[in-house]
């Protein structure tokens, strides 16, 4: 009987990582095309991929979509802004699968889970939260871990499940909490989602001025806030706020403000200066990017400062963190510029080579600490006077003795040196 040759070992590891490829989050799971085989649920896929939530239910894995009939939906969505009712769709996806087996095996019956609105750093307290209680009789209820919230919403059957990847449960309501719904959370939260990112000096500055409401004024046709984390206002050569007067200050806290809507991304495309919401009459108070890659840094002409992070997204709204606080020329002009942070790539001005050594010391060895030869003896007879030359062959006579006495000078440091290590030999 003939042998059965085994693959080789190599194919199963190739295997193993097509498949893993294959299994990425975005392609295991497309809640879209999911719901498109439930005209029931049309609305809510409609707005998922409008708000662009299905892209953040995409990318994850191991979560939960509540999803409701188009006829609960149309009630949510009515007479509500985009921001708000995008923020009611993240309330509906839970960070954890739960299938109709789990729900009704809770442990101790009642559970606290995460979604997808808790990550946006825009929640407060209990606000990205969801309880989940399962009752007697077989009955499990929904309603926001916010205290007093009231239990409205109950599961009423199981659409889809992609064992523990993804699971899709219709809900008879809604998911809300007082204040939901009332506006963009961005109206009343810039400071809230500040303090959330690290930013409380920041948000603490925007207050106690009066800027928060020209924030917010300005907000419905694009803001975009540059906020320095809080150990940017403790760097060296961070400004002292106490110095300024209430005028520069409010100047340098517009300095950090586009009253336009600029991610990230739109800022590595940038290829003129940015006006900001300090620009004006009082100068121009603009700022330069420069990007490298996914290193993005805002250049003022005295510092530059890098954006670390998006904490906020949501147009026409962007809140990006920087790792430091950007000086305007009209205010620091006459502050020593601030060099880049160790370790950090600096794009604003190529390096600079140090300055070239004088002609002099370039063209001649330093020789002072040398002696100079000692003459044994004076001549005998007197060296008669040289016939008047040109100016030129002067010049050139002067150049070989001055050559000449270079090559005499370091051969007489070359026997110095010889001779002491001769002498050491010697005494060894």
């Amino acid at each position: 009987m003939a042998k059965r040759s085994l693959p080789h070992p190599l194919l199963f590891t190739a295997a193993a990582v097509t498949l893993a490829s294959l299994c990425s989050p975005s392609k295991c799971h497309n809640i879209t095309a999911i719901l498109d085989n439930f005209p029931g649920y049309s609305m809510q896929n409609s707005l998922m991929s409008s708000t662009e939530v299905a892209d953040e239910v995409n990318s994850r894995q191991s979560l939960t979509c509540l999803v409701l009939l188009n006829s609960a939906m149309s009630a949510l969505a009515t007479n509500h802004t985009p921001s708000s009712l995008k923020n009611a769709l993240r309330l509906l996806v839970l960070l954890d699968y739960f299938d109709p087996q789990k729900l009704h095996d809770i442990d101790g019956g009642t559970a606290i889970t995460t979604t997808l609105y808790q990550t946006t750093g825009e929640a407060i307290g209990q606000q990205g939260f969801v309880n989940i209680t399962d009752y007697r009789g077989g009955r499990v209820a929904f309603r926001s871990a916010v205290p007093g919230s009231k239990f409205a919403s109950f599961y009423t059957r199981s659409v889809r499940q992609i064992p523990y990847t993804i699971s899709v449960l219709e809900i008879s309501a809604p998911i809300v909490f007082d204040g939901l719904l009332d506006g963009s959370p961005v109206d009343a939260n810039i400071t809230a989602v500040l303090e959330n990112a690290g930013c409380n000096t920041f948000a603490s500055l925007i207050s106690s001025t009066g800027m928060i409401k020209i924030f917010q004024a300005a907000r419905a046709k694009g803001l975009t806030l540059f906020a320095p984390n809080d150990e940017a206002f403790k760097a060296k050569g961070a400004p002292d706020l106490n110095s300024l007067s209430s005028a520069d200050l409010v100047a340098l806290i517009q300095y950090h403000a586009v009253a336009s809507y600029a991610p990230k991304d739109s800022l590595k495309t940038a290829n003129r200066p940015i006006a900001t919401m300090a620009s004006g009459a009082a100068g121009n108070y603009e700022i330069s990017v420069s990007s490298r890659g996914d290193d993005v840094r805002l250049l003022t002409g005295l510092d530059s400062s890098r954006i670390a992070r998006t904490a906020l997204d949501e147009t026409p709204v962007c809140i990006l963190i920087i790792d430091r606080v950007l000086l305007p020329m009209e205010l620091f002009g006459n502050a020593p510029a601030t060099a880049p942070e160790s370790g950090s790539a600096d794009f604003s001005t190529p390096p600079t080579e140090a300055p070239a050594p004088a002609s002099a010391d370039a063209t001649s060895p330093t020789v002072a600490k040398v002696p100079a030869p000692v003459a044994l003896s004076p001549p005998k007879t007197p060296v008669p006077a040289p016939a008047a030359e040109s100016p030129e062959n002067v010049a050139d006579k002067e150049d070989d003795i001055s050559v000449a006495t270079v090559v005499k000078l370091s051969f007489s440091s070359e026997m110095i040196v010889a001779a002491a290590a001769a002498a050491s030999w010697v005494l060894w």
